[in-house]
């Protein structure tokens, strides 16, 4: 079977993003044409740029800090609180192409909380990569949550997949930097699996490789593998929870306090 990886492609997104959802919607059909993604910043780089402005698609962008109401895009904290409203603010439709969800904290809570009758074909999540399977963890949901540029931020790609199942969706993909899980939901994955082999979370993971960023560089040995991420936590004072039992875990390898002697 042929693997993803050789289809993506950057144009407008992060990484290689715009290719994947390009060969995944050509799986899940453009009948809507319609997207939602948050977490977009001011819409220069994400991964719904391109279908609004080369493939006639509309929809609805979200961010906390911008706004640009010629492109779509609504400056809007989303909360599990509000995401609901949201949606019927902006007259979301209930079947639409993809959900794309990068807020760096509440990704998972925010995706549970919204409404069943919501039905994305595709579902884009940024995970967290210093969480390797079977790590299945998430931050605890605060509405007060801000990203320090440590690694407490997000759910494993274990998390969001046990949740992606309960919604009927199924894991198809991890992007090669390690950076968003891609999902499909069930009804379309016929069409998928003849071409594609479902991956598990395990082979499908990437572990961090966050080079040369503003918040430096930390190397760990997570487990069976060798990262490159963000800052460690320390987590006497915040931890981790599983998903969904929502009990605190201590991860020692990310700690402040670790020591490999």
């Amino acid at each position: 079977m042929t693997s993803l990886k050789k289809f993506e492609h950057k144009i407008y997104s992060q990484n290689g993003e715009d290719g994947i959802i390009a060969l995944l919607l050509d799986c899940v059909g453009r009948d809507n044409k319609y997207f939602v993604e948050f977490g977009v910043q001011d819409g220069t780089e994400c991964n719904t740029r391109y279908l609004r402005e080369h493939a006639n698609f509309t929809g609805l962008m979200m961010d906390g800090g911008n706004e640009n109401h010629a492109i779509g895009l609504y400056k809007e904290m989303v909360t599990v609180e509000n995401i609901n409203h949201l949606f019927n603010k902006y007259k979301v439709p209930t079947k639409f192409e993809i959900l794309s969800i990068d807020i760096d904290g509440n990704d998972l809570w925010v995706w549970q909380a919204i409404d069943e009758k919501y039905q994305p074909k595709i579902v884009v999540m940024e995970y967290n990569p210093h969480l390797p399977p079977p790590i299945n963890a998430t931050i605890p949901y605060s509405i007060e949550h801000r990203w320090d540029g440590t690694c407490f931020y997000g759910a494993s790609v274990a998390a969001l997949n046990q949740l992606a199942q309960e919604k009927n969706y199924t894991l198809v993909y991890c992007d090669s930097k390690g950076v968003n899980a891609f999902f499909i939901h069930n009804q379309y994955l016929k069409d998928f699996t003849k071409s594609f082999t479902l991956p598990t979370p395990e082979t499908a993971f990437i572990p961090a490789y966050c080079c040369n960023t503003t918040y430096g560089e930390t190397h760990y040995k997570v487990g069976n593998y060798q990262m490159i991420g963000h800052g460690r936590v320390d987590q006497s004072q915040r931890q981790f929870v599983e998903y969904p039992s929502g009990k605190s875990i201590v991860i020692p390898e990310i700690d402040v306090n670790f020591s490999n002697s």
